[in-house]
């Protein structure tokens, strides 16, 4: 057998290792947690040597033998480089395909409304977009660049801040019309609330009952809700007069110029301590269509009437 038929094998092992565990290493690799045991396993039998250590029954322990962890730091850098390769192949095409990275709801209400101002720039590159909510694995998926939304960490990718943002209430102006005014925020307690549920518990996305809080509204009685899993649909229902929505701003934005939706209680601030990043593999920033699309992003984010920072974009 030669290298390139280990290939698999040697991503295998890297991700058992970064992630001491073959069911992580599973999920990033989109395969079974015996599949990777067995990658492991037969990269082991073709070396000759463990690559983890073992207890006396044979459990496999997930740590790197002395020799396994002094090779990791040269298998990554191969497997970087690999993945750089073949980038650079692609970049060769005469139509180079782009794979961008966003949620469901940013494609929706962000990105697409805009992508066809980057394609009239770029006619050659072909935009892909993979729309998913859960983590991805940049190499494996052939991911070159995305847009996500937390705290800015994404181990193994560097990550820009391209977008803060804040939370208010919107309701659609025919809520109004047909409710009455919303003169106070405690006026709020007799509306249907619509809640958010696409980032529910992660650490630092904002609530209803948070931006009561900040709004000095004190809890009350159960109060009628619904609830959504999409950010996206959360503006929809409360366009269509369903209720009254915590909106996230980037999310509005194009709903409240157009007048389709009205924020409410402007007064009350309420910044989120998440924020929307451009995210990448390191070694693919010299890309040219990815740093088009990345310069392109920064430029979009820039809100009408104001100037990008000096070195933004």
């Amino acid at each position: 057998m030669t290298l390139p038929a280990h290939l698999n094998a040697l991503r295998a092992f890297e991700a058992s290792a970064r992630h001491r565990s073959f069911s992580a290493a599973a999920a990033e690799l989109h395969v079974t947690p015996a599949a990777v045991g067995q990658l492991v396993r037969t990269l082991e039998q073709w070396l000759g040597a463990s690559l983890f250590h073992r207890s006396a029954s044979g459990k496999v322990r997930l740590v790197p033998t002395e020799a396994a962890e002094r090779a990791l730091p040269d298998i990554r850098a191969g497997l970087a480089r690999l993945a750089l390769g073949l980038e650079r192949l692609q970049e060769a095409s005469p139509n180079g395909l782009l794979t961008v990275a966003v949620s469901p709801a940013f494609a929706a209400k962000w990105l697409l409304p805009r992508i066809e101002r980057f394609q009239a720039a770029w006619p050659d590159t072909d935009v892909r977009l993979d729309t998913n909510l859960k983590p991805v694995d940049f190499v494996s998926q052939q991911i070159d660049i995305g847009v996500r939304y937390g705290l800015g960490v994404w181990p193994g990718l560097a990550a820009e801040k391209l977008m803060d943002e804040e939370v208010y209430p919107v309701c659609s102006p025919a809520l109004l019309r047909r409710g009455g005014r919303l003169d106070r925020p405690a006026d709020l307690l007799r509306e249907t609330f619509i809640h958010d549920l696409s980032m529910d518990g992660h650490l630092g996305f904002p609530t209803w009952d948070m931006w009561l809080e900040k709004a000095g509204v004190q809890a009350g009685p159960a109060r009628r809700s619904m609830k959504i899993n999409n950010s996206a649909a959360v503006l929809q229902a409360a366009i269509d007069a369903h209720g009254v929505a915590l909106a996230r701003s980037v999310m509005a934005r194009d709903d409240l110029a157009a007048g389709r939706l009205v924020r409410l209680f402007p007064k009350v601030a309420f910044p989120s301590a998440l924020a929307y990043y451009v995210i990448y593999r390191p070694e693919t920033a010299p890309l040219p269509r990815l740093k088009a699309f990345r310069d392109w992003l920064f430029e979009e984010a820039v809100p009408p009437g104001q100037e990008a920072p000096l070195g933004q974009v």
